[in-house]
């Protein structure tokens, strides 16, 4: 009976041996060098996976004897694939080829679901990592401005910084970061600060109404910030800046990637003094400031099905903006997220995030914290994918967020609550490979608008060769916000802002058709946009309350055209060109007036080099921004007669130095205003220069320093 059941035992282990199929290999470029933190994905077992080591290998175990297709993948490289077979040889080779033009990018913010560029229905402009590092920008707005045309950051009352995108403010454009919305707000514009790019992977930007998919604030469009993950067993990433005006900026990332746990934490440190302009201006001194930012990002995936996601974060930032008192900002967010695959053609996201953002004021003379304002939202989101004839895929899903909203704004720093519930569906339709076709539609409901909106959307997609022909439409949608509704605030003993609770919810109808063309290193995109906006929600003045008071205009007209060139050569020469025409089409007496620049471009030229352990990067970046004319409020207190103003153009340009002198060592230097630009009169549409200025950073990865 014992050697029975030894023999069974056996037999068993046998089995189970036999049905793990062991899989290794390398993953090279094209000059035979190993590449660090690749991916290895299974086709037909989505939830398999590893990464490379400091050698380029990996290893995975594919659960039994069958025949599976292998995917190898890299940032800035085309994917490939190879098929293995029962009883093939266990170890296999990848060499990949660089993706001269970034068309190899998986992206998702157009479609909630992985796509590459290549084939995504949806126009979207994605900023590398690499390019991240090369503009060496510290917060959003810097990158931003510096790699896309029809991108104003500027000023509004007492420095606050507001964005106009093409006809849209900081209020009518989503920003995401992981596809999770942000908390707070100042004059109608999120926190930017928050936004900083160490630890950032890349950056999705998706120009038009992205209701359907995202609901209220995406009316302008969505900007999606992405994460890194840890791709090696363990990093260490050291890095600073120091600059003009006492900048300084410090950061650290530590990454480990051990099976089944990966986590990536990162802190970051800046600061810069206040100074004073150069010339007479609507302001005569830049605030200093100083910000921290902590995040942390945990996965842990329990089995082939099923993978769980945590995050942390929390940000602190004063400003100098009175000698008596500073302004402190601070945000505490989290949220948790698990994925579960059903099969190779379904899976299911469920996901809880929270963000709160607080806003007070620290007096010096007493050493006290006064907060006055509060933003806490509360979210559950769900999201269900399910694909047909392994290319077809439909995408269901829904959202609950809970909006709780304390400010000084509100009559006796009173609060509201605001619930909003959400249900979507989209359909991913690829009858040819040369045809695709997205059609989707959203419901949104908002409690204390009581209004409730569908958001549709078609995107179309046709390949000829070469080229590729994109059209679509989209609904777009922006619900009335608390403040929009309740406000009730002094503004410097001037006069009244009022809320109006009867406010309608602003929608669009943004029309587009855009053509690309792409042969071996050459990519040239043009893209012509048409949008009708309803219920543009802006402040007009009231005699009978003596203030302004919130209310809807009629019909916005927006037009334009985006058009980019770009082109890589493999001796190490890359440009690009991008060009931004947009007009503003607003009624004649509307209490609104357009301060959209017409022309705006950017540019850049670069020269890549490598020997051995040694490497570095010139690059030219510069950005046009064309004058603008238009009319303004002539009295502060009856905002009745306005009068015809003229901002100035002006261009700016950046030269950076990026090097890598050892194994984990890189080296940057860059002179920002390389013309020595200074305006003759400081606008807050003006960029807040007072002449060419210089910087150096430097950056440690200490995996590399001591690997092999």
């Amino acid at each position: 009976m014992q050697k029975l059941q030894l023999i069974v035992c056996f037999l068993i282990c046998t089995t189970a041996a036999t049905a793990q199929h062991k899989i290794s290999g390398t993953i090279y470029d094209t000059d035979k060098e190993p590449l660090i933190g690749a991916t290895v994905t299974v086709k037909e077992k989505a939830t398999i996976g590893a990464t490379t080591d400091i050698d380029g290998h990996f290893t995975l175990m594919l659960p039994d004897n069958k025949e599976y297709t292998l995917k190898a993948s890299f940032v800035g490289y085309g994917s490939k694939t190879q098929k293995v077979k029962p009883g093939q040889s266990t170890h296999i080779t990848f060499h990949l080829e660089e993706d001269l033009v970034d068309l190899g990018t998986v992206v998702v913010t157009g479609t909630r679901t992985p796509k590459l560029l290549k084939d995504a229905p949806i126009i979207t402009r994605v900023i590398t990592m690499d390019e991240i590092k090369k503009v060496d920008a510290t917060h959003i707005g810097d990158l931003l401005q510096s790699e896309m045309p029809g991108i104003e950051f500027s000023y509004s009352m007492n420095q606050q910084v507001s964005l106009n995108m093409q006809g849209f403010g900081g209020n009518a454009v989503l920003f995401l970061v992981d596809g999770e919305r942000l908390a707070g707000e100042t004059m109608d514009n999120i926190d930017y600060n928050r936004l900083n790019m160490d630890n950032v992977e890349r950056i999705e930007i998706v120009k038009g109404a992205a209701s359907s998919l995202y609901g209220s604030n995406a009316v302008g469009g969505v900007v999606n910030v992405i994460s890194q993950t840890s791709r090696k067993p363990w990093s260490v990433n050291l890095n600073s800046r120091w600059g003009a005006h006492g900048e300084q900026r410090y950061g650290g990332t530590v990454g480990f990637n051990a099976g089944k746990l990966n986590s990536m934490t990162n802190v970051q440190r800046t600061s810069i003094d206040s100074y004073n302009m150069k010339n007479e201006g609507d302001y005569s001194t830049f605030y200093g400031s100083e910000s921290w930012n902590f995040k942390e990002r945990l996965v842990y995936t329990i089995n082939d099905n099923l993978k769980l996601t945590g995050r942390a974060g929390y940000f602190f930032r004063e400003r100098d903006s009175q000698p008596e008192s500073k302004d402190r900002y601070r945000d505490f967010s989290g949220g948790m997220k698990a994925n579960y695959s059903f099969n190779a053609i379904s899976d299911l996201e469920v996901a809880y995030s929270f963000d709160q953002y607080d806003k007070g004021e620290y007096l010096v003379k007493n050493k006290s914290d006064l907060r006055d304002y509060s933003n806490v939202q509360h979210s559950v989101r769900t999201l269900y994918n399910y694909t047909f004839n392994g290319k077809h895929t439909l995408t269901v899903g829904g959202d609950y967020m809970r909006d709780y909203l304390m400010t000084y704004q509100f009559k006796d720093n009173g609060n509201y609550v605001q619930h909003t519930v959400d249900a979507f569906g989209q359909f991913d339709w690829n009858p040819t490979e040369q045809f695709n076709v997205i059609l989707g539609t959203r419901f949104d409901y908002y409690s204390k608008a009581k209004i409730h909106h569908f958001s549709p959307k078609l995107g179309l997609m046709y390949k000829i060769g070469n080229c590729s022909l994109r059209g679509s439409y989209a609904g777009g949608f922006r619900a009335p916000t608390l403040k929009e509704m309740y406000m009730t605030f002094d503004m410097a003993n001037i006069f009244m802002i009022y809320g109006n609770p009867d406010l309608k919810a602003e929608t669009s109808h943004n029309f587009s058709l855009s053509a690309e063309y792409t042969k071996s290193r050459y990519n040239f995109t043009v893209t012509g946009f048409y949008n009708l906006v309803d219920n543009r929600i802006s402040t007009a003045w009231s005699n009978a309350l003596k203030g302004m008071f919130y209310t809807n205009m009629s019909q916005v007209k927006i037009v334009g055209v985006d058009a980019n060139a770009a082109v890589r050569y493999p001796c190490g020469i890359s440009a690009r060109l991008s060009y931004a025409y947009t007009h503003e089409h607003i009624k004649k007496g509307e209490p609104f007036t357009s301060q959209t620049r017409p022309h705006t471009a950017t540019a850049r030229l670069e020269y890549d080099k490598k020997w051995n352990n040694y490497s570095f990067n010139l690059a030219l970046n510069g950005r046009y921004l064309s004058k603008v004319t238009t009319d303004e409020y002539t009295s502060s207190t009856s905002y009745e007669e306005t009068v015809e103003k003229t901002y100035p153009a002006y261009t700016m340009w950046k030269l950076t130095l990026s090097q890598k002198v050892w194994k984990g060592i890189s080296v940057s230097i860059a002179v920002d205003n390389l013309f020595n630009y200074v305006p003759s009169y400081y606008y807050n549409n003006s960029p807040s220069t007072t002449g060419t200025t210089f910087s150096a950073g430097v950056s440690l990865n200490v995996e590399e320093l001591f690997g092999k």
